[in-house]
């Protein structure tokens, strides 16, 4: 066995239903008194009454994608002058990257309850947007001290957002087999972590209800999300930073599109990853199973669909082979340009 590191990142994690209930008791074992809830507006409602349980300070409910520098300054202007003490946010990704932009400035402590399958709240890394580019970061000051993966409120979670946050999380543990600082204990985590959304996430899409399918995605989400916060990022979630930032595309539906295509160009730099990738998904080739999987469950297929022009991929390429993240197989402009238009039509992943 290689040497290896491993760093777990201190957090609390409550799992179960109707955990959300917690919140209030949470936030007075941690001292604080006047919270600020953050969610985006379709998660008003359910902030508003978490908000009442726990007599919090205030809502802030204009979480936005890609985490925009202008919305957590009129956040951050808002908590100041409630003198809050505490974050709790709610919600997906958008809403998680506010209360960690927040908890960056202002050092609070803070309690995540999502309602996808996005992972970030496991991580110390926050990716913000200011003019047109997406800029990552990793602080330990941005890992909420409180999660609680409360299966109820994935429950209305619509089966499409469901499936392509469930291929996102899925991305995160992919991505973390192949890093170069990878250890077995992540490893574990995520062919775990993929094996579980792989058997949850056609079970939503068919029966959207049932809990034991949710229970599973929010488990493997869980555990892909520690893997992401664990070791280092590569080129999945370089070019989909890239993607998100200059196009302003979904984060969770450019992951799912670009995941198959990304594997299919480190698969050759990464054998004994793709094993694991495809010992989880119970298929002979990872990129092959990834991109049957998204068929499967309904996630949409190619950049075109998100609204990405095509003229856009050279204007991609170019800021991806700028401060490269590490990757198994070295950064080519041209295999990256073949791949990103793959992506863009759709066609079926393959190696250069």
């Amino acid at each position: 066995m290689s040497p290896f590191a491993y760093v777990s990142n201190p957090a609390r994690v409550l799992f179960g239903s109707g955990r959300v209930r917690e919140v209030a008791p949470e936030l007075e074992r941690l001292g604080c008194r006047r919270a600020f809830v953050v969610c985006t507006a379709d998660q008003k409602d359910l902030a508003l009454r978490v908000a009442s349980d726990c007599a919090a300070q205030a809502v802030f409910a204009e979480a936005t994608m890609h985490t925009p520098l202008g919305v957590t300054e009129t956040a951050l202007s808002q908590l100041r002058a409630a003198e809050c003490d505490s974050l709790v946010a709610i919600g997906g990704g958008s809403t998680i990257g506010l209360g960690k932009a927040l908890a960056l400035r202002t050092d609070l402590p803070q309690i995540a309850v999502p309602t996808t399958y996005a992972g970030s709240e496991m991580t110390t890394i926050l990716g913000e947007t200011n003019e047109g580019r997406k800029m990552t970061l990793r602080s330990p000051r941005v890992l909420p001290e409180v999660v609680i993966y409360d299966v109820d409120l994935t429950i209305s979670l619509p089966p499409g957002l469901s499936s392509v946050s469930g291929v996102n999380a899925i991305a995160h543990a992919v991505e973390a087999l192949y890093a170069p600082d990878t250890n077995p204990i992540v490893s574990m985590m995520a062919e775990e972590g993929i094996s579980a959304l792989t058997r949850a996430l056609p079970r939503i899409v068919t029966v959207p209800s049932e809990v034991a399918a949710r229970e599973a995605a929010q488990y493997g989400a869980w555990l892909s999300g520690i893997c992401l916060g664990s070791v280092a990022m590569g080129l999945q979630h370089k070019i989909c930073h890239v993607l998100g930032g200059s196009f302003d595309l979904r984060h969770a539906e450019t992951h799912a599109v670009m995941l198959p295509h990304v594997v299919a160009y480190n698969s050759a730099a990464a054998l004994a990853a793709m094993e694991r990738v495809e010992n989880a998904l119970r298929q002979p080739d990872a990129a092959a199973g990834l991109f049957a999987l998204n068929r499967t469950l309904g996630n949409p297929l190619s950049l075109s669909e998100l609204g990405m022009p095509y003229e856009g991929i050279a204007r991609a390429v170019e800021q991806v082979m700028k401060d490269q993240y590490s990757n198994p197989r070295p950064l080519e402009a041209a295999a990256l340009h073949s791949m990103l238009a793959r992506a863009w039509s759709g066609e079926t992943p393959h190696a250069e």
